[in-house]
C-alpha cells in the first residue's frame, strides 16, 4: 500500500517513518498529550506504579525480578500503543513534507491602481493585492484569474502531471500557488495572505493537526472508559476477598491483571484508525479537514452534485451550426465568429475554434473594416461587431441568447425553422445561442455540455451502494433532464438557486439522511457548508473550497465512492477491532483468574483448563499477549478491514464470526504458549 501523490512512493512502513515514530512514541508519554487516550493514560500510570514497587524491591533486596519484567512490558504496552499512532500520524508528515519542498518564497510582479509593475516578494503580498504571470512563472499565491486564460502545470499539489486550464469569468478561475504557468499570460487577483494559502493548509490538514474525534469515535472513547473504571472496581475488591480467604495477592499481581482485563488493544489503536482513514483519502488525491468528514461519508444517504464543472467538463462548447433557409452555411460561421472575437467567455472561444476548424474560416484583416467590437455583458447576453463593408455597406451582428437576439431583431416573423432548432437542441440538453446580421436571424449555435467521460458508470456504482445523486443546476428543466439522463444520476433539481440547494440539503437531513455535496462554485459555497460532507472541486473557486469540509485535487466528482468506502471502512475497521478487543478481555478474564486463585480458592483449580503454570506465568503471559497483540494489530488498523457492500446483519456475522470468535480463541492458544515459554526459560 503507497502513497503516490508524490514521484516518491510512502510505503506502509517506510524507514524514516518508523524511525520519526519510534522518537515520537517516546514524546507522546508526555501525560497532557496521552490524557487523550484515557485506555492507555491508565496504562502509564499502571506502569509508573510497578516501577516504583520494582525499584523499591530492588532497594529492599525483596525481589525486583517478577515486577521488573512487568514494568518494562507495560512500558512496551505503552509505547507500542503510541507507536501506532505515530506511524499513522507520521505518513501524514512524510507526505507533508513533500508538500513543503514544493512550497518557496518566489518573486512576484504585483500591479498597482496605475497600471505600474514592481517586483515584490511573494511573502509581501495582500489580499486584493493583482499580479501578473507570464508562461514559465510560479502563481506567487492563491488567487483568481482576472483576465486572461492559461495552461498551468499543477502536479506539485495534485500530482498529475497533465496542464489543466485556468481562465477568467468561470469556476476553473482558482489558482494555487506554488504552480507553474505553462503558456500564455494572466491577471491573477490575489485571495489569501501568506501563511494562509491552500497549500499552508494542505500541510496542516495532512499533519492531522487538526483532526477531531469523531461523535462515533468519543462514543467508543467513553465506553472504553467505562470498561475501565467497571474492571477498577472488579481488581480493587479481589484483595479483600483474597484476605477473608486467608490469603494476599501482591500488588504487581493485581496491577498486571487490571490492565490484562481493560480495552488495551482497541485503546491503543483507536487514534491510528482514524487518522489511518485520512491518510487513505490523501492517496486518492482528497483531503479532509477531519476524522468527523470521513466517518460521515461512510453514512451519506444522499450526494448532490452541481453540473457544471462536477458532472460535465465546465465549459459549454460550441458543436454544430445551424443555418436558416437561404442563409449559407458558411457565412453563418463567418458572422458567428465575428460576432465571437471578442466574447472572453468560454463559449465564445469555442466558436471561433469552431469556425476556424470546420469551416476553414480563418483570421480577419480588422482594419479596413472600421470595425467596432461589442463585448459580452451578463446584461445584454449578447456579444457582436459593426463595421462597413465595401459592397454591403454598414453591418451590424449579434450573437447571444435567443430571446435576446430575438429583441435584437426586432418584430420580424420567426421562421419556422429557427423554433425547430431551439427547441431540438434545448431538448437534447444543449444551449441555442441566436446568430443574427442587420435584423435577421442568420442560424443557431449548438453549445453543448460535454459529460465527464465514464461518468454514467461510476453513478451506477453509488446507486449499487445504496446511495442517491441528485444533479442540480441552474439550467431549465428541458436541458437539465437530458444532461441528467444522459449522466445517470437519479433525480435532478432545475433552476436551482443557492437558496434552492441549500433548502433541498436541509431537506434530506430533515429526513434523517446524511448528505455529501459535491460543487466548484461560489455558488456552492452555502451548500458545502451546510452538507456532511461537502467535496469541493480543487478547479473551483477559493470561496468553495474553504466552505468543504474535503477538497477533491483531482475535481472528479465520482471520486466519493472512494471516499464512502474509506469512510464504510474505517467505521468496519473500528467495530471489528472494537469486537476483537472486547473479546479478547473476556478470554483473558477467564484463562487467568483460575490460574491466580488456585491456591486460595482450590475449587477455581478445575476451571484452569489451560493448565498454566503459576499465578505469576499466567499473569506475565496474558501481559506479554497484551503487548505483543498491539504490534500484530497495527498493520490492519493502519490498512483498515476490507470494505464489503454488505447489509449490516451479514456484517454483523460476519464480525462476530472472525473478530468476536478469533478474539475469544486467540488469547487461550497464544497465552498457552506464552506460558510455555515463560516456564521454561524460568522468569516467572
Amino acid at each position: 500500500m503507497s502513497i503516490t501523490h508524490d514521484a516518491r512512493p510512502i510505503s506502509l512502513f517506510d524507514r524514516k517513518i518508523v524511525s520519526r515514530a519510534l522518537v515520537d512514541s517516546t514524546a507522546k508519554l508526555n501525560p497532557r498529550t496521552l490524557i487523550r487516550n484515557p485506555v492507555i493514560f491508565v496504562v502509564e500510570i499502571i506502569s509508573v506504579l510497578v516501577t516504583f514497587v520494582f525499584i523499591r524491591e530492588l532497594v529492599t533486596g525483596t525481589g525486583g525480578a517478577f515486577s521488573g519484567q512487568i514494568a518494562a512490558w507495560l512500558w512496551f504496552t505503552v509505547l507500542f500503543a503510541n507507536f501506532a499512532e505515530a506511524v499513522a500520524e507520521g505518513r501524514g508528515k512524510a507526505q507533508a513534507d513533500s508538500l513543503r519542498r514544493t512550497r518557496s518564497d518566489t518573486m512576484a510582479r504585483r500591479v498597482d491602481d496605475t497600471g505600474q509593475v514592481t517586483t515584490v516578494s511573494s511573502n509581501k503580498l495582500r489580499v486584493g493585492d493583482v499580479v501578473v504571470v507570464d508562461a514559465g512563472d510560479i502563481i506567487p499565491s492563491d488567487g483568481e484569474v482576472i483576465e486572461g486564460i492559461a495552461s498551468v502545470d499543477e502536479s506539485a499539489i495534485t500530482g498529475e502531471s497533465a496542464p489543466v486550464i485556468r481562465e477568467s469569468g468561470g469556476d476553473r478561475s482558482a489558482v494555487t500557488g506554488g504552480t507553474r504557468v505553462l503558456s500564455d499570460h494572466i491577471k491573477v487577483r490575489i485571495t489569501a495572505a501568506a501563511g494562509n494559502t491552500f497549500l499552508d493548509r494542505m500541510i496542516a490538514l495532512v499533519e492531522g493537526a487538526k483532526r477531531q474525534k469523531t461523535p462515533n469515535e468519543i462514543a467508543l472513547s467513553i465506553l472504553l472508559a467505562g470498561l475501565t473504571i467497571i474492571f477498577v472496581f472488579a481488581t480493587v475488591t479481589i484483595e479483600p476477598y483474597a484476605n477473608y480467604a486467608g490469603g494476599s495477592v501482591p500488588v504487581v499481581l493485581l496491577a498486571a491483571l487490571f490492565i490484562t482485563l481493560i480495552p488495551t488493544t482497541i485503546g491503543g489503536l483507536l487514534s491510528a484508525i482514524g487518522i489511518a482513514g485520512m491518510d487513505r483519502l490523501i492517496r486518492f488525491n482528497v483531503l479532509a479537514t477531519s476524522g468527523r468528514a470521513v466517518e460521515a461519508a461512510g453514512d451519506v444517504d444522499t450526494l448532490l452534485l452541481d453540473k457544471t464543472g462536477t458532472i460535465t467538463l465546465g465549459n459549454r462548447v460550441a458543436t454544430e451550426l445551424i443555418a436558416m433557409p437561404g442563409v449559407n452555411l458558411k457565412d453563418l460561421a463567418e458572422a458567428a465568429q465575428l460576432a465571437s472575437l471578442r466574447d472572453e467567455t468560454p463559449e465564445g472561444r469555442s466558436i471561433v475554434v469552431l469556425a476556424k476548424e470546420k469551416y476553414g474560416i480563418r483570421a480577419h484583416e480588422m482594419g479596413p473594416m472600421d470595425a467596432h467590437f461589442v463585448p459580452f455583458t451578463a446584461q445584454t447576453r449578447m456579444s457582436g461587431i459593426d463595421y462597413k463593408d465595401a459592397v454591403r455597406g454598414p453591418v451590424s451582428i449579434r450573437k447571444g441568447a435567443v430571446d435576446a437576439v430575438l429583441a435584437f431583431v426586432g418584430s420580424q416573423s420567426v421562421p419556422r425553422e429557427w423554433n425547430t432548432a431551439v427547441e431540438t437542441i434545448s431538448r437534447s440538453g444543449g444551449t441555442p445561442l441566436g446568430v443574427a446580421q442587420n435584423g435577421r436571424l442568420l442560424g443557431v449555435v449548438h453549445l453543448k455540455d460535454v459529460v465527464k467521460g465514464g461518468i454514467r458508470e461510476r453513478f451506477a456504482e453509488l446507486r449499487a451502494m445504496g446511495i442517491r445523486t441528485v444533479m442540480i443546476t441552474g439550467d431549465n428543466p428541458l436541458t437539465a433532464a437530458a444532461i441528467a439522463a444522459e449522466a445517470g444520476v437519479d433525480d435532478f433539481l432545475a433552476q436551482a438557486t443557492p437558496e434552492n440547494k441549500l433548502a433541498l440539503i436541509r431537506e434530506e437531513q430533515g429526513k434523517g439522511r446524511l448528505v455529501a455535496m459535491c460543487g466548484d462554485g461560489t455558488n456552492d459555497a452555502p451548500a458545502l457548508a451546510q452538507a456532511d460532507v461537502g467535496v469541493a472541486m480543487n478547479t473551483g473557486t477559493q470561496a468553495a473550497r474553504e466552505a468543504g469540509n474535503m477538497v477533491d485535487l483531482d475535481s472528479d466528482p465520482t471520486k466519493l465512492i472512494e471516499v464512502v468506502g474509506i469512510g464504510k471502512q474505517m467505521l468496519m475497521t473500528r467495530g471489528s477491532l472494537t469486537t476483537f478487543s472486547i473479546a479478547n478481555d473476556v478470554a483473558k478474564y477467564f484463562a487467568i483468574i483460575p490460574a491466580m486463585f488456585a491456591a486460595t480458592y482450590p475449587q477455581l483449580g478445575s476451571l484452569n483448563v489451560m493448565g498454566l503454570s503459576t499465578p505469576e506465568s499466567a499473569v506475565l503471559s496474558a501481559i506479554i499477549f497484551n503487548a505483543l497483540i498491539i504490534i500484530a494489530l497495527i498493520p490492519l488498523a493502519l490498512r483498515g478491514v476490507r470494505y464489503r457492500a454488505v447489509g449490516a446483519a451479514s456484517l454483523l456475522r460476519r464480525n462476530l464470526l472472525i473478530y468476536g470468535l478469533g478474539g475469544i480463541l486467540l488469547p487461550f492458544g497464544a497465552i498457552k504458549a506464552i506460558d510455555m515459554i515463560v516456564s521454561a526459560l524460568g522468569l516467572a
